[in-house]
């Protein structure tokens, strides 16, 4: 009897125990990735460093001055900020390259004023930088979507001498970061978005990459993770970036396709909630979770990479520079030792070459190892590759 009462006590516990897992899970989304990180489509070894490895660095800042309702004079203090201290705090640091520490801002459409760009293209002209495109929307439709798109584009390369052309159509292009993560009306709820078809409205208005995945524990997550690869709309269907066409060396991109740039998404088993749920690792960059070494082996092993290339890593990273407590933290004396422990990394390791890039920069990369290229340099060298009076050219596309 008492045997009995002891398995069916355990059998109590572990349903309690399992059920407690489970609306943890649910409350962060896991449910929506948890399955590619358990069962991969395709495995990328884990790096060791005996491993020669070139890895690609971008910060893609989600860069919001009024963010929190912030008045215009706070707004513009906090640009005036990044645009003095980043030249001081990160300009003696450099990659293999020779080239200091690269931050792409990517500017909300929503936010627009003239001064808060003017201000920008200062520090991207000294070659710390680049600026993208960013933007919080409701209830749109693709007409007015792609009205939006089209006007900030056109002011940002003709008002301010940002984002660039393409050499061989002359289209002004960007990269693009969706606010509130709600790319191709993702929420489950409809709000921030409303357009279906955006990845299409997207290529329509020289969008040459997206970078804003990942997303978790937001629920508008994909079931795809830690992958570069190419999406298109799926008529009457939302979220159709959930899932794609990998991107691959020897491949050329399919047309009517947006080319998809996912940064790490793994689990830290190493921070463990109650020391059972480990911390979801999702690249953000925030007060009180710096960049680290210890992190950056956790991106690393995530394997972003073209397929037929993991020798490439691409570590694509996100924050919200501009809101308080974070302005400090991505300026301050945690970030700086993370570039210097990058140098010490290489010194111990030559064989880890890591490279500070624009998200412009990252995405021409992929064209070149997709084109069969094994050398990164043949990019990353050319002088001002990343500065906006230049314009790079597009590799394999």
């Amino acid at each position: 009897m008492w045997n009995t009462l002891l398995i069916i006590g355990i059998c109590v516990v572990l349903a309690l125990v399992a059920g407690a897992v489970y609306r943890l899970m649910r409350a962060r989304n896991l449910e929506n990735w948890i399955g590619a990180y358990i069962a991969p489509a395709e495995r990328v070894p884990a790096w060791t460093p005996d491993q020669p490895v070139d890895v690609f660095i971008a910060i893609c800042d989600h860069y919001e001055p009024e963010c929190y309702g912030a008045s215009r004079e706070t707004a513009q203090h906090r640009v005036r900020r990044w645009v003095e201290e980043y030249p001081a705090q990160f300009g003696r640091f450099a990659d293999v390259n020779g080239r200091t520490p690269q931050y792409t801002f990517f500017f909300p459409q929503d936010e627009y004023r003239p001064e808060y760009l003017d201000e920008l293209k200062k520090l991207c002209d000294f070659g710390y930088g680049d600026v993208d495109v960013h933007l919080h929307h409701d209830n749109d439709t693709a007409e007015s979507l792609r009205d939006k798109l089209n006007e900030f584009r056109e002011t940002l390369y003709h008002r301010h001498g940002l984002l660039r052309r393409h050499p061989e159509t002359g289209e002004i292009v960007y990269g693009f970061i969706h606010g509130n993560w709600a790319l191709c009306n993702s929420r489950r709820d409809g709000r921030q978005c409303g357009v279906d078809q955006e990845l299409t409205v997207l290529l329509e208005t020289g969008c040459y990459a997206d970078f804003t995945m990942p997303s978790a524990p937001s629920d508008t997550q994909t079931s795809t993770i830690n992958s570069i690869y190419y999406a298109k709309d799926r008529p009457g269907q939302r979220k159709s970036h959930d899932a794609g066409v990998r991107s691959r060396v020897g491949w050329a991109a399919p047309d009517e396709h947006l080319l998809m740039i996912q940064g790490p998404l793994t689990l830290d088993w190493s921070s463990r909630r109650f020391g059972l749920i480990p911390r979801i690792e999702n690249s953000d960059l925030h007060e009180g979770r710096p960049a680290t070494i210890r992190r950056l082996k956790l991106w690393l092993d995530a394997g972003v990479c073209v397929a037929g290339r993991p020798e490439w890593r691409f570590v694509k990273l996100h924050t919200h520079g501009c809101k308080d407590g974070n302005i400090d933290e991505l300026l301050g004396s945690g970030m700086q030792q993370f570039h210097a422990d990058l140098a010490a990394l290489h010194q111990q390791h030559p064989g880890f070459r890591y490279h500070y890039v624009t998200a412009w920069e990252m995405a021409q990369l992929v064209h070149l190892a997709e084109s069969g290229e094994t050398n990164p340099d043949v990019l990353l060298n050319r002088k001002s590759t990343s500065a906006i009076s230049s314009t790079p050219q597009i590799v394999g596309s």
